[in-house]
């Protein structure tokens, strides 16, 4: 267990359900504490204006919607986040574009 990732309370927004798994187990293996995975836009929203999160790990693309809203309700927060997508870094949002990514397929430590 990597013992800086203790508690930390990590929102993961991804709408591919074996990715979104693989997430979840990666960071409650590390001792985050996972709110979600959620897969939709609306839903995410709204966990992020109701919950509280130290960083979120955000899909590009939830099932055809761009996640350009949650991150930008995020940073508004000032909660860090990261990108996991399958887009190279022309994809994210443009805003953003300095922020890490990672590529799917992933190993647990570029997670970190």
């Amino acid at each position: 267990m990597t013992a800086a990732l203790e508690g930390i309370r990590v929102l993961v927004v991804e709408d591919e359900f074996l990715v979104a798994a693989l997430i979840e187990d990666m960071l409650e293996a590390a001792g985050c504490v996972v709110s979600g995975p959620i897969p939709r836009l609306a839903e995410a929203l709204d966990a992020v204006d109701h919950g509280i999160y130290d960083a979120a790990v955000l899909d590009v693309n939830l099932a055809g919607d761009r996640i350009d809203p949650v991150a930008d309700a995020l940073f508004r927060r000032n909660v860090p986040f990261a990108f996991v997508t399958g887009y190279g870094a022309g994809g994210l949002p443009h805003a953003y574009a300095d922020r890490p990514r990672l590529c799917k397929p992933f190993k647990m430590a570029e997670l970190h």
